[in-house]
């Protein structure tokens, strides 16, 4: 059976593009085709200045809407990254196979650094080499298929060097991964900006709809969403970014194809009014079961216990593996 690894990043509150380009298609999609693993990756939270108490709240409050989206546990394995040593032990050495060269070569530890160095912070060493660490994620598990945004898709190509250059040097030992895509809505935009990404790491929230935002924070939101020059309600994503986004946030919660739904409106107007009314309603069964997964904490901590002393069984035998190949003495 198809392993499929991917995890989320407990970095700030978890968005409507977290959900409709990720989360959603985890639960309808993947948990049923595939011998599926979700994982909150809290060890990529510390590449940057952070509050450690936040870390911990994001991170409960992340695997708790895993499961409210439709995360089933009898289907699919959800854990927590730093409770599984195994990702921390293959990182190092995959940073033993991995270059400088490809370390700074990579666009989100430029765009990264950049914003540290603007704030007036330093640029910790963990943000250079934590493409590494997401290899580790993936390659542990003999993971086969990657489902990613489009901004994570380099990330997934340096697992797959990193898998090929160990194979080659240090005989077979892990399975070469590939990155899959959603049809729809793989990037969901800032309502503000909508040539940004719809971040949850991100200061700007009005553009930004949080998974836990109340019917009328989400209605305001898209209501006040930046749309373009000009009047037609017309899908073109170089010139009508605005519209663009708001036409696949639409399509993506009603499953239906953004250039057919243009043609269907007259005015921003409409197309915001039943953009928010659909978003309001994608979200409303995930924040009902949220509510009750919180009345019950021990639950979802049965639940992570479980799927970490489940992922451990399944990653150190790979690992264990890699540590003999490249020439390290058994234990």
């Amino acid at each position: 059976m198809t392993r499929v690894f991917s995890g989320i990043k407990p970095t700030g509150h978890l968005t409507l593009g977290n959900y409709l380009g990720a989360m959603r298609r985890w639960a309808e999609v993947d948990q049923h085709r595939s011998e599926a693993l979700f994982c909150v990756v809290d060890l990529h939270a510390l590449t940057v200045d952070h509050d450690p108490a936040r870390v911990r709240r994001l991170s409960r409050q992340a695997a708790t809407l895993l499961l409210a989206s439709g995360l089933d546990p009898e289907r699919c394995t959800v854990f927590v990254q730093s409770h599984v040593d195994e990702h921390a032990r293959l990182s190092y050495l995959l940073e033993c196979v991995a270059t400088d060269g490809e370390m700074r070569r990579m666009i989100q530890y430029k765009e990264k650094a950049a914003r540290e160095q603007r704030r007036g912070g330093s640029v910790r060493l963990s943000l250079l080499t934590y493409p590494v660490l997401m290899a580790a994620d993936i390659l542990a598990y003999g993971t086969d298929e990657v489902p990613v945004g489009d901004d994570q898709t380099q990330h997934v190509e340096l697992s797959r060097d990193l898998a090929v250059r160990f194979n080659q040097r240090y005989g077979h030992t892990f399975v070469v991964p590939r990155a899959t895509h959603p049809k729809v809505a793989a990037r969901v935009m800032n309502l503000q900006d909508p040539a940004s990404k719809m971040g949850k790491s991100d200061d700007s929230g009005p553009g930004i709809v949080y998974l836990l935002d109340e019917p009328e924070v989400v209605r305001k939101k898209v209501m006040r969403a930046v749309t373009d020059s000009g009047r037609d309600v017309v899908y073109d994503r170089q010139e009508r970014p605005g519209v663009a986004n708001l036409l696949e946030i639409l399509a993506a919660c009603e499953g239906k194809d953004p250039e057919d739904l243009s043609g269907a409106y007259a005015s921003y107007g409409a197309l915001k009014k039943d953009t928010a009314e659909a978003v309001v309603e994608v979200l409303r069964p995930v924040q009902a079961r949220h509510r009750e997964l919180c009345a019950d904490p021990a639950q979802v901590e049965a639940v992570l216990r479980a799927g970490a002393e489940k992922a451990r069984e399944m990653a150190r035998p790979t690992v264990d593996a890699a540590y003999r190949a490249i020439g390290l003495l058994p234990a």
